[in-house]
């Protein structure tokens, strides 16, 4: 799941990387340069151990070529045809969280982590397991949301194409997205209808507000926050000093339907609230908020609290199966340090780290680099986090984008705790 739109599953979870692109050596390969890589070849070939650069392989990329060039009917596209080579190449990684950006796609990633786009509006993820590509949450406000998209409606096709299986999720939305004031033509596929749904919705300029916020009766403050962007961190801290500043006795904080997003954003809202030299119980050292570890087990980076402040106020955090990535690092934050309780059901269970790698022409790779740990030292990968009292939805509810506090249980439940 991504947090933000990406090209793989939704719920990505994404540090930056800036890796320098050496150049080529000038010169011709001495004889002895071009045998010790032929021998390497040999032996590569000779293992079964994949070579691209082997004998055998060019010689079987030569015929393929050779037969698409001779008997493949319809006309060539060499741009897609480059486009997919590349693709290829990170599928043979055999991980859904590992892809290829051209320039265009890229471009889009960097307007979408900040915050601004033009599109319908809203959230959408692909199921890794079934391989289709559906809606997470509708924006408030948005054109989707007006036009009636809900959680877990799934795309069948947009204006003619066709949504198959196969494609990539940033593929989805590039034919989701448009130019402003066009009209997209969606037909949906939503559970307990007897029919698909057929939607026109029109393309506009969106702003992604991520983090919503009010004061409930009882003198409980209520924060929702959507997904992590580089603007959430200042629209969370806004939210959090107005329902301090209201006199809020405690806090929901409402990471249900929360893909995920930048690492960077989740830390800082983590940082706000947990104190520099608090402990959490396993922990390596005070404050820690995670730590990344390679394929190793070595320990690539650790993060810690640093910003000098603190809420010291009773917190329920709130998730479901939707809550992915930086929304389990912020509830595991909370979790092991004892600051909220959790209430909902079993979180998503995604563990690891990708990182976004530019390209020298514009393109760029993301690729898995790390697992992710919490505070305690607990890998979730796969597993999720249980909350401390689990309660469920109805069906019904499950497929609507907001359901009104006075029929949610689960907040319900979250009010019932902090009213004690």
């Amino acid at each position: 799941m991504r947090l933000l739109v990406k090209k793989a599953v939704s719920a990505a979870l994404v540090v930056g990387m800036t890796v320098g692109l050496a150049g080529c050596g000038s010169g011709t390969p001495t004889s002895g340069e071009a045998a010790s890589t032929e021998a390497a070849a040999t032996e590569n070939s000779a293992s079964g151990e994949f070579d691209e650069n082997s004998k055998d392989t060019q010689k079987k990329v030569k015929q393929i070529e050779s037969l698409i060039d001779k008997y493949f009917y319809f006309e060539q596209d060499s741009e897609k045809r480059e486009e997919s080579y590349y693709d290829g190449i990170m599928a043979g990684l055999d991980d859904p969280y590992s892809v290829y950006y051209t320039p265009e796609e890229y471009e889009r990633l960097m307007e979408d982590d900040g915050g601004e786009y033009v599109g319908i509006g809203a959230t959408v993820s692909k199921d890794v397991d079934k391989g289709t590509v559906y809606v997470v949450k509708p924006l408030r406000g948005s054109p989707a949301e007006a036009a009636g998209l809900t959680t877990g409606d799934v795309f069948i096709q947009i204006d003619d194409i066709e949504v198959t299986s196969d494609m990539e999720l940033d593929e989805v939305v590039n034919y989701i997205r448009g130019k402003e004031g066009t009209t997209a033509h969606l037909k949906m596929y939503r559970e307990g209808e007897p029919d698909f749904l057929e939607i026109d919705i029109n393309r506009q300029k969106i702003q992604n507000i991520t983090v919503d916020y009010e004061m409930l009766d009882n003198k409980i403050g209520y924060i929702s926050v959507d997904q992590f962007i580089e603007n959430t961190p200042e629209q969370f801290k806004e939210g959090m000093d107005y329902v301090v500043s209201q006199g809020a006795e405690g806090i929901v904080i409402d990471m249900r339907n929360n893909p995920g997003g930048l690492l960077t954003a989740v830390n800082e809202m983590t940082d706000y609230i947990i104190a520099d030299d608090a402990q959490a119980p396993g922990a390596s050292k005070p404050g820690i908020q995670l730590e990344t570890k390679d394929k190793d087990g070595k320990v690539i980076e650790s993060y810690t609290c640093s910003d000098g402040h603190s809420i010291d106020i009773p917190m329920v955090v709130l998730v479901n199966g939707n809550s992915a990535s930086a929304a389990e690092i912020f509830t595991g934050d909370m979790k092991d340090y004892g600051i909220a309780t959790i209430i909902g059901t079993t979180t998503y269970g995604k563990g690891i780290v990708q990182s976004v790698i530019p390209l020298s022409d514009g393109s760029a790779i993301k690729i898995t680099i790390a697992k992710y740990f919490t505070p305690s030292g607990n890998d979730i990968h796969k597993l999720g986090i249980e909350p401390d009292i689990e309660i469920d939805v109805s069906d019904e509810q499950k497929r609507m984008a907001n359901i009104p506090h006075d029929e949610d249980p689960q907040l319900k439940k979250a009010l019932e705790v902090l009213t004690k």
